[in-house]
């Protein structure tokens, strides 16, 4: 954050109107973020400060904080440096002090800014910066503008001719026109307003796939392009295939600037005309396009950054199956599949490889060692990696499991985007530093299959491939605004003070990498935690960092009952008050919570707020907000993209959601599209409205282009009248048994996590 500086009443009030905030909260909010809360913080136990806002409220207050001490920053030094020049009037002063927007701060600015050598600096060293004032006053003098201009004639000077002295000042008079604050923030409003993007293909571009075919020829309005389709654009530009420009009616502009800037008729008025012209064509155009093209980049990274933000969430916050005993695999074809089994808490327990598809006789030499781990390690679940070999792994793990009779264990595919960097990380060498990167992916495949969030937040985000055009974004943005969603998830499920690593306590409110990495090694040191009390003993945790962060620290079977919850301890007084009231302990209350229904809560001290939060708590003590997990079920006979067919009903994973549609992943190497008009027969503006990424869903396929490697899908064909629904073409249907077994064990084990 930057310097605590106030903000004026009038910025306040301003961020309250945009934000539809109260500004009594407002401002609560702001005195504790400058009071060192953090937003999950604030947003958990200061809901009696701050009115119940929440967290993406208070993460918008924290931005709009930033964005105007910035421009807090920026207004003093324009104010000094305007001083400086002897220039500051009032009237120019009062201005500067009441612009709200960046843009109209530097326009006000920009007259005063050291400039490079123009023409029109040319022509002041001329002197004709008099002949300049005298068009622009628009007055009548006691001499026509013709005999005028004679009167700066100077060979010495380079001013031969009068023609000359005329076009120096015009020279002037545009570029006051193009630094006339008000002129350029009409102008920039009228090219957002009606300004046209058009994108065309560079000549000598070679785009070998067709990536940006559909933008050869292209025009979109400035005002509704979408984010998706301008990155695309600009992507486009940045690998030299297509060129792209804004296309304003220029004559609009110059009407415009003419209304503005011609106030009376006059020998003059030619001048000005010509002047205006010079302005639009030399300075303004090419100006503002370029603040417009900085616009739609920026309003395009937010968006883009916000579909991420989104999509992020969910997958971290994906359903857990739980403690319970995982083999990885993490497939391959040449170099065989490596396989390890880690126990309940995701401790490593063995690692081997399968060379299941090098030889014919891979399946057969596999499945006893196979065997050997389930049985050995008393393993619950197989989570397949979904990269190379995963389809054909996947089905020999399936007719392993059947032929075996083996039904108290269920396999189920896993997305590893991300795994193979974390197996490079620092993290990992720190882990496993004697284990090939290969078998490092494959302990992350089965850990991911226990707690998602637990083994992601070890990637750095980017790198989990739920993204839209990452790569093309404000990169100090996209980090900053996907480290905050980690930070959200993590402390909404809590951290198992006993269990966790330092990768996912660096995320809990307060704390940083360094106390992270100070509370494993004080545990490792002294052993389990038996409080959070404790935690004060952890060197570099102070009061402060101990307020942020116990409430979304977990200890269970520990000392205190309630430090298994996301009470805070700074209301455990309020709990023993409530155990009082009702004449029982607190221990009683947390096995039989029913008995909360006696409570009469005007007796209790505590605000509304918070005694929701802790009556809600203390029903589910320890309660994981996560949705309970559920494995999909991917078509036996459905393994490569030549196996797809239009017209099967096939079920998948929703692996990406961007402004455009959603990429179902349907156990064939190639995700497929489901287009934002076939998500949903109701209308919707963003896809995210009907689909959620991890989410498993039904979809039909309607189109399958194997060269291009495209796959078309429909989730709303499924949903409409029966009547209404072409004639569809069922996949071929799996073994019923083993069907019904995969279905029973995902709901028994769900029921279990």
């Amino acid at each position: 954050m930057t310097d605590k500086k106030n903000l004026s009443p009038a910025i306040l009030a301003h961020i309250a109107q945009t934000l539809n905030l109260p500004l009594r909260g407002l401002c609560a909010v702001i005195e504790l973020l400058d009071d060192g809360g953090t937003v999950p913080f604030i947003a958990r136990y200061r809901k009696e400060a701050t009115g119940n806002l929440d967290e993406v409220q208070i993460r918008a207050i924290e931005e709009q904080l930033a964005y105007f001490r910035e421009l807090e920053e920026r207004r003093e030094t324009i104010l000094a440096s305007i001083a400086e020049q002897g220039k500051l009037t009032e009237e120019l002063k009062a201005r500067i002090e009441a612009a709200l927007e960046k843009n109209e701060l530097e326009d006000l600015y920009l007259p005063y800014k050291p400039r490079r050598r123009t023409k029109a600096t040319i022509a002041r060293e001329k002197g004709l910066e008099p002949l300049a004032a005298y068009v622009w006053a628009q007055q009548a003098g006691a001499e026509p503008l013709e005999a005028l201009a004679a009167g700066f004639v100077n060979a010495e000077l380079g001013v031969a001719t009068a023609e000359e002295a005329l076009e120096g000042a015009r020279h002037i008079v545009a570029e006051w026109i193009s630094e006339d604050a008000d002129l350029r923030k009409t102008l920039r409003q009228m090219v957002f307003d009606e300004g046209v993007v058009i994108s065309r293909k560079a000549i000598d571009a070679v785009d070998e796939q067709e990536k940006f075919k559909m933008y050869y020829e292209y025009k979109e309005p400035v005002k509704t392009i979408p984010s998706h389709r301008m990155l695309a654009i600009r992507r486009g530009e940045s690998e030299n295939v297509l060129y792209f420009l804004i296309e304003v009616e220029a004559e609009r502009a110059l009407a415009l600037m003419r209304r503005h800037v011609l106030r009376q008729p006059g020998d003059w008025t030619p001048q000005l005309e010509l002047a205006v012209d010079d302005a639009w064509k030399r300075l303004l155009n090419s100006s503002i396009q370029a603040e417009i093209r900085l616009e739609l980049k920026r309003r395009s990274d937010s968006e883009a950054i916000q579909v991420f933000r989104d999509n992020l969430y969910n997958l971290l916050l994906a359903p857990p199956a739980g403690p319970i005993s995982v083999l990885g695999i993490d497939p391959g074809l040449r170099t065989g599949c490596k396989v390890a089994v880690v126990d309940e808490t995701g401790k490593l327990l063995a690692h081997d490889v399968l060379y299941l598809h090098t030889s014919k006789h891979g399946n057969a030499e596999a499945a006893p060692k196979l065997e050997a781990l389930l049985r050995r390690h008393n393993v619950r679940a197989i989570a397949i990696g979904n990269g190379t070999a995963s389809r054909e792994t996947d089905a020999f793990v399936r007719e392993f499991l059947r032929d075996k009779g083996i039904a108290e264990i269920f396999s189920v595919t896993v997305s590893e985007a991300g795994a193979s960097v974390y197996s490079a990380s620092e993290v990992a060498r720190q882990e496993f530093p004697d284990l090939d990167l290969t078998v490092r992916g494959a302990i992350s495949i089965a850990r991911r299959l226990q707690d998602p969030l637990s083994e992601l937040v070890k990637v750095d985000p980017k790198s989990i491939g739920v993204g839209q055009y990452q790569h093309d974004v404000d990169q100090r943005q996209l980090a900053e605004s996907l480290e905050s969603v980690v930070e959200s998830c993590v402390n909404r499920v809590g951290v198992d003070l006993n269990t966790s690593s330092w990768t996912l306590l660096r995320h809990v409110a307060g704390i940083t990498e360094r106390t992270a990495l100070n509370i494993v090694s004080y545990r490792n040191q002294n052993g389990s935690f038996r409080s959070r009390m404790q935690v004060l003993e952890v060197p570099g945790i102070g009061p402060k960092s101990f307020e942020q962060a116990a409430g979304f620290l977990r200890i269970r079977n520990g000392d205190n009952p309630l430090d298994m919850t996301a009470v805070h301890p700074e209301s455990y007084p309020v709990v023993e008050q409530i155990a009082e009231s009702i004449q029982t302990s607190v221990a009683e209350i947390i096995r039989q919570p029913q008995m909360l229904e006696k409570v009469d809560r005007s007796q209790l001290s505590a605000g509304s707020y918070t005694l929701d939060d802790i009556l809600a708590e203390l029903r589910k003590p320890g309660r994981d907000p996560r949705d309970k997990f559920v494995a999909p079920s991917f078509h036996e006979e459905v393994r490569t993209l030549e196996d797809v067919q239009a017209g099967m009903v096939l079920e998948g994973v929703v692996t990406n959601v961007t402004k455009f549609g959603a990429f179902v992943d349907i156990g064939v190497h190639q995700d497929g599209l489901v287009h934002i008009s076939e998500l949903s027969n109701r209308y919707i503006k963003d896809p995210a409205e009907a689909v959620k990424t991890g989410q498993i869903v039904k979809v039909k396929v309607l189109s399958v282009d194997a060269r291009a490697k495209r796959i078309g899908l429909s989730i709303k064909a499924l949903s409409a009248p029966a009547s209404q629904q072409a004639p569809r073409k069922q996949a071929p249907q799996p073994p019923v048994t083993l069907n019904d077994k995969l279905a029973a064990l995902s709901n028994k084990w769900r029921t279990r996590a």
